[in-house]
């Protein structure tokens, strides 16, 4: 298995820049696992190609106010710090543009919000130390991904509608389709929602540089489970329903927390990397948008899928005109 397995051509007009209106209007491709067979709707159909005893597990992290625009401290330049997790109170690991100059003991202000680089990682991250921190939702703005670049009207279009706990850089794309109309429906049709959470880091856009992809080093992401979900999961795969995770970032958390004796509540760091070959313990299907080549997310689709039909699936999507990556379109693996 090599990185370039997971590779191909995406044209630049198909990554989309702004979201659909309304959310579930985006459309929806199904991948069918058994008969490789590929279908096509729109994502508020979703329901209906849902079991009446299905269990759908969302991610409800919520996008920080992670990007700060400021000053250097002394030379007033210009500096752009990216917030991407917090460490301990006041000590975040960040990215900071232009990097070159911002070495151990410089500082920058961004309005309320004071920092200090206290060191600098082999990788090229920071960490940061911060005072103010409280001020971080006046001063800070949701960051978008690097491969959008229209300014967003309303920052809340980049949050799902179920976002919850604070602490992502990214969102989980997958449930940015979803509406409260639509989750209401797949209730009343018998399907259960469980919510967890796992803060989403810069990894999902950092491509696999290493030609071997199990050597890549995948960056701990903090996740929480409780006992209330936890229990909900284990009776579902107890009693035989199927488990459908919306999006990567839930497949992450429940197949970092699995054990054979099923899922307990807890919180940790998940640096799980999952290609093909991976033994689900937990996750049956999938819904997901579509991925960058060579990222760690395409391999994670791989490996619920056979690869070559994902791939074929992502050569469909690009000849129907798809709308790729974060505002882009969706994939339901069943």
């Amino acid at each position: 298995m090599k990185t370039s397995d997971f590779d191909y051509h995406l044209p630049q007009e198909l990554i989309a820049q702004t979201p659909v209106e309304p959310r579930d209007h985006s459309r929806l491709m199904v991948l069918s696992r058994a008969g490789g067979s590929i279908g096509h709707h729109r994502f508020y159909d979703l329901p209906g190609l849902l079991r009446r005893d299905d269990l759908l597990v969302f991610n409800d992290s919520r996008v920080m106010p992670a990007r700060l625009l400021g000053r250097r401290t002394g030379s007033g330049a210009r500096v752009e710090v990216l917030l991407l997790t917090r460490l301990s109170p006041g000590l975040w690991r960040a990215l900071v543009k232009p990097g070159r100059r911002m070495r151990a003991g410089a500082g920058f202000e961004a309005g309320a919000v004071r920092g200090e680089v206290v060191e600098v990682e082999p990788e090229g991250t920071r960490l940061v130390r911060l005072s103010g921190e409280e001020e971080l939702s006046k001063v800070g703005s949701v960051p978008l991904p690097p491969y959008i670049h229209e300014p967003l009207e309303d920052g809340e279009r980049y949050q799902t509608v179920y976002a919850r706990s604070e602490g992502s850089v990214a969102a989980p794309t997958a449930g940015l389709h979803f509406t409260p109309e639509m989750l209401g429906r797949m209730r009343r049709l018998g399907v259960e929602l469980v919510f967890v959470t796992l803060h989403v880091g810069w990894d999902s856009f950092r491509p696999v540089t290493s030609d071997d992809p199990g050597s890549h080093r995948m960056h701990s992401e903090y996740w929480e489970l409780s006992r209330e979900a936890a229990d909900a999961i284990n009776r579902a795969k107890a009693g035989g329903r199927r488990v459908v995770s919306v999006g990567t970032t839930a497949v992450r958390l429940l197949e970092s927390a699995a054990r054979d004796g099923g899922l307990a509540e807890g919180s940790g760091w998940a640096d799980l990397l999952i290609l093909p070959g991976h033994r689900f313990q937990v996750v049956d299907a999938l819904v997901t948008n579509f991925h960058l080549p060579k990222s760690t997310l395409l391999m994670l689709t791989c490996a619920m899928a056979d690869r070559g039909l994902v791939l074929q699936a992502y050569r469909e999507a690009i000849d129907r005109r798809y709308r790729f990556y974060s505002f882009g379109d969706a994939m339901f693996i069943e």
